[in-house]
C-alpha cells in the first residue's frame, strides 16, 4: 500500500497521458472525438499536476532532488532503476508543460483537419516523454525520455507542417539526434569514472554521479563538458548550432511551435543547469567567457536577423534564438542572481512566445499567409487577436510589469555582477560593494547581451506596427472570412475557444511580471545548492573564490609567525 502511494503521483503525471494517447489510437473511429478525448486527458493531467504540486511535493523541502522520490529497480545488474522524483525547478517545469497540453488542443481545434487520430495521440506521448526527462533521477531514464521526444515531434512537424515540413522534421532530427549522441558519450564516460571510484560498481544514480564527476580533472570535465553541450546546446539552440530551429518553427503546425518553444527547447537550459553545471564545475569556470561568448553572438546575430524577415512565425522562430542566448547566459554567472533568472525566463520564454505562436496560427488559419507583404493593418478587422499581440510582444519585449523583464534583467544582473576578481578594486572600508559575486563574465559581458533587448523592443514593434496597425492590407483575393473543414465559417477576429486558449498565457504572463516571487523563492534554495556545488568544485580545482581565500589565509599565517619572532610589529604594520 505504501508503495502504491508513493507512486500514484506519477502513475498520473504519466499514466493519464499515456493512457489517452492509447484511447485515442484505438478508439473506434467516428464514435467518439479525438479532441473532446485529447482535451479532457490533457485537462485531466493538468488537475493532477496542479493537486500533486500543491498537495504533495514539499515546496518547503525545494533544493531536495529527490522530492516525491519513486523506485523500482530495473537492470539491478548495472545499477539502472527506474527513479523518478523532482526538486522545485522540475515541477514548475513540469506544471508548464501540463498547462499547455490543453492548450494546444484547443488551439488546434479547427486546425487540424486530417489524421486527427495521429495528431492527437502524439501530443500526448509527446507530453509524457518531457515529464519524464524533468521527473528522472537515474541518467538511462532521462536519456531515453530525452531522445523519445524526438519521435513524436518529428511525426507532428512531418505530417502535420507546412510545405517544407518534410525537410524541417528531418533536418530537426538530424541536428538533436546527432548531438545526443555526443551527450550521450559523455554520460557513458561520467558513469565509467564513478565505477571506478566506487571500486567497479556500476550506477547510473544522478545525485551519485553528481558527486563524483565534480572530483574528476579539469581535463576530464571540459571534454565531458563539450560532449554533453554537443546535445544541450543544439537542443536550446546555441549559437552556431542553432539554424535548424527557424525552420522547424516555421514548418510546425501551431500546438508543435507551442511544445517546441515552451518545453522542448527547456530540456537543452535544462540539461545545462541539472548536469553540465554540477558534473564539470571546474570546466564552466575555465570556459564561462567562451560560452557565454557564444550565448551574446546568438543574442545579437539572431536579434538582427529578425530585423530582415517578412514572415512573421520565423520572425518569432528567430526572436526564441536570441532570447534563449539570456538563458544560457544566466547560467554561466555562474551565481544565484543569473541562474535564477535563466530558470524563470525558462518559464516566461514558454508563456510569452507560446502565445505569439498561438496568435500567428489563428491569423495563418484565416488568411493563409504569414507575409508581412500581403498583411497589415489586421486590428481594423481583428480588434481582439491584435490586443492579445501587442500584449504578449510586450512580454517578449521585457517592459516592466510583464514577466520577460524581470527574467531578462536578472540575467544581465547576474552577468554584471560576475567579475568578483575586480569589483575587489573598489573595496571600502566596509568591505567589497556587495553586488560583487565570484565569477568569470562582469559588466562588459552584460553591456553587449544589453544591446539585444534594444534590438528586440525594435524589431517586435516594427512586427506589431506593420501587421496590426496603419492601412488594412489582406491578400489579394482572399475574404477575411474562411471556412474550417465543416463548412462552418471562421469569425474574422478570433472567437470564444481561441481567447480561452490564450488567456492562460496572459494571465501567467501578468502574474509573473508583478510577482515574480512565485517562482523566484521556490526555486531560491535548489539554485543555491548549485551554485554552492559549482564554487566547491572550481575551488578544489583551484579556479575558485576560495583559492584566493586559502592563499590569504597561509599569507597571514606567515605575517603571525614573523610578528612572533620580532621581525614585524604593530608600529610597522
Amino acid at each position: 500500500m505504501d508503495r502504491l502511494l508513493e507512486a500514484s503521483p506519477w502513475i498520473g503525471l504519466f499514466g493519464v497521458p499515456l493512457a489517452t494517447a492509447l484511447l485515442i489510437a484505438f478508439a473506434p473511429a467516428r464514435v467518439v472525438s479525438e479532441r473532446a478525448i485529447a482535451l479532457g486527458g490533457t485537462l485531466l493531467t493538468l488537475v493532477l499536476a496542479s493537486l500533486i504540486a500543491a498537495l504533495v511535493f514539499d515546496w518547503s523541502d525545494g533544493a531536495n532532488p529527490d522530492g516525491m522520490a519513486f523506485s523500482v529497480e530495473w537492470l539491478s545488474q548495472l545499477g539502472i532503476s527506474l527513479a523518478l522524483g523532482v526538486d522545485s525547478v522540475s515541477m514548475l517545469l513540469i506544471l508548464l508543460s501540463a498547462l499547455l497540453g490543453p492548450l494546444c488542443v484547443l488551439g488546434s481545434w479547427t486546425a487540424i483537419d486530417h489524421d486527427r487520430k495521429t495528431f492527437y495521440a502524439w501530443l500526448l506521448v509527446l507530453q509524457a516523454a518531457m515529464t519524464g526527462v524533468f521527473a528522472a533521477r537515474d541518467l538511462v531514464v532521462f536519456y531515453t525520455c530525452f531522445e523519445f521526444t524526438l519521435v513524436p515531434m518529428y511525426v507532428l512537424i512531418s505530417l502535420f507542417g507546412s510545405s517544407n515540413r518534410k525537410a524541417a522534421a528531418t533536418k530537426f532530427f538530424l541536428y538533436t539526434f546527432t548531438g545526443s549522441l555526443v551527450t550521450l558519450a559523455g554520460f557513458v564516460y561520467v558513469v565509467w569514472y564513478t565505477a571506478q571510484q566506487l571500486g567497479g560498481e556500476w550506477t547510473f544514480d544522478i545525485a551519485t554521479l553528481t558527486m563524483s564527476a565534480a572530483t574528476m580533472s579539469v581535463t576530464q570535465q571540459t571534454w565531458v563538458m563539450l560532449a554533453m553541450l554537443a546535445g544541450f546546446a543544439v537542443k536550446v539552440p546555441l549559437f552556431p548550432v542553432h539554424t535548424w530551429l527557424p525552420m522547424a518553427h516555421t514548418e510546425a503546425p501551431t500546438a508543435g511551435s507551442v511544445v517546441l518553444a515552451g518545453v522542448l527547447l527547456k530540456l537543452g537550459t535544462y540539461g545545462i543547469y541539472r548536469f553540465v553545471l554540477p558534473f564539470c564545475p571546474a570546466a564552466c569556470a575555465e570556459y564561462a567567457p567562451i560560452i557565454a561568448t557564444l550565448s551574446i553572438i546568438g543574442i545579437v546575430y539572431a536579434g538582427l536577423i529578425c530585423w530582415v524577415q517578412t514572415d512573421v512565425k520565423k520572425l518569432v522562430a528567430y526572436s526564441s534564438v536570441s532570447h534563449l542566448g539570456f538563458c544560457v547566459l544566466g547560467l554561466f554567472a555562474l551565481n544565484s542572481t543569473g541562474i535564477e533568472g535563466s530558470v524563470l525566463y525558462m518559464i516566461n520564454h514558454g508563456l510569452s512566445t507560446g502565445g505569439l505562436f498561438f496568435l500567428i496560427g489563428f491569423m495563418y488559419e484565416r488568411y493563409h499567409t504569414r507575409s508581412m507583404r500581403e498583411l497589415g493593418g489586421l486590428g481594423a478587422k481583428m480588434p481582439v487577436w491584435t490586443c492579445f499581440m501587442v500584449f504578449f510582444a510586450m512580454a517578449s519585449v521585457g517592459l516592466p510589469g510583464l514577466n520577460g523583464f524581470v527574467s531578462e534583467f536578472m540575467c544581465m544582473l547576474g552577468t554584471f555582477q560576475a567579475g568578483g576578481d575586480m569589483w575587489q578594486n573598489y573595496a571600502t572600508s566596509a568591505g567589497p560593494l556587495p553586488a560583487a559575486t565570484w565569477g568569470t563574465l562582469g559588466p562588459f559581458y552584460a553591456l553587449i547581451a544589453g544591446t539585444g533587448v534594444i534590438v528586440a523592443a525594435i524589431y517586435l514593434l516594427f512586427l506589431v506596427g506593420r501587421v496590426c496597425f496603419g492601412p488594412l492590407k489582406e491578400p489579394a483575393g482572399h475574404a477575411a472570412h474562411e471556412h474550417d473543414e465543416h463548412g462552418e465559417s471562421l469569425p474574422a477576429d478570433i472567437g470564444k475557444r481561441e481567447i480561452a486558449t490564450l488567456l492562460p498565457l496572459a494571465i501567467g504572463c501578468l502574474v509573473l511580471g508583478l510577482k515574480p516571487g512565485l517562482v523566484l523563492d521556490p526555486i531560491e534554495a535548489p539554485v543555491i545548492a548549485t551554485v554552492e556545488a559549482v564554487i566547491e568544485g572550481a575551488d578544489r580545482a583551484g579556479l575558485g573564490p576560495g583559492a584566493d581565500s586559502v592563499l590569504t589565509a597561509e599569507a597571514d599565517a606567515e605575517v603571525s609567525d614573523a610578528d612572533e619572532g620580532g621581525t614585524l610589529n604593530g608600529g610597522d604594520l
